[in-house]
């Protein structure tokens, strides 16, 4: 029976991920800042922030299963808003959360997975890893990130056998727009304020249930080929087909009309 260990899991895509292979009869390994029981998966703290309870979280994971085959990086989170109004710390925190913490995550399960010649990685991304929306400065820039090691990481770890994928999910019903959200604004700056309300209609937007994403997560584990990325969902393959097939006037020209820029 294979194990997967995955971030994030307390809601959204990790807790509807951790649901689908179990009942797929994986072990799992849910991790999350402030565990909560569960009768049907082992739960264990997790924190990206946290080095000492990354280690602990793989290290309890290996313990109660013997092995862990697949990673999936799913903590994160979306700080957004005008960036002179943004303090330092949320610049920090948005790239601790969405890329160091999953490059430390990563290099705590590395060690196993070489041990075993066999594993896979897989990074939760988003369409806005590789489309941006505006005053997303921030959460595109760490999700761009995640493209770009994930990409470079495919080649460093195809020698120990280790696979990487990139699940790219579109709009999902989840809490992002809640306390996955961090939106910051300050109205003194008027010039600002048009796209800020344009931006805030944008949001309301009714995407895919995560389990759409489970099940895109849940192929990418266990098709047993080399492809390295998987949009999720139907609008995240439409999107990314748009930026795939249009130059950079037409697609950008584009998306500053949707926004009245």
């Amino acid at each position: 029976m294979q194990t997967i260990l995955i971030t994030g899991s307390s809601s959204g895509i990790g807790q509807a991920t951790a649901q689908y292979f179990h009942e797929q009869g994986w072990n799992v390994v849910a991790t999350m800042r402030e565990p909560a029981e569960s009768d049907t998966v082992f739960v264990t703290r997790l924190d990206v922030q946290d080095p000492e309870s990354i280690t602990a979280a793989v290290e309890a994971g290996i313990e109660r299963f013997g092995r862990i085959d697949v990673l999936l990086n799913n903590a994160g989170y979306g700080a957004y808003g005008i960036l002179e109004a943004t303090p330092i710390e949320k610049i920090r925190r948005q790239f601790d959360v969405n890329v160091i913490g999953l490059l430390e995550t990563t290099k705590a399960v590395l060690p196993h997975f070489r041990a075993n010649g066999a594993g896979t990685v897989i990074n939760v991304s988003s369409i806005g890893g590789r489309v941006t929306f505006p005053l997303g400065t921030l959460y595109h820039g760490s999700k761009f990130a995640v493209e770009g090691l994930s990409e470079a990481l495919h080649y460093e770890l195809a020698g120990i056998g280790v696979r990487v994928k990139i699940v790219e999910p579109g709009f999902t019903r989840t809490d992002f727009a809640g306390r996955s959200f961090d939106f910051t604004n300050d109205e003194s700056l008027t010039e600002y304020q048009k796209l800020v309300s344009e931006f805030m209609t944008s949001m309301n937007v009714d995407g895919d249930d995560p389990s759409v994403v489970a099940e895109v997560i849940y192929r990418a584990a266990t098709d047993g080929t080399d492809q390295l990325r998987y949009p999720a969902g139907p609008y995240a393959a439409e999107l990314l087909g748009q930026r795939a097939a249009a130059d950079d006037a037409t697609f950008l020209g584009g998306m500053r009309q949707r926004f009245g820029l």
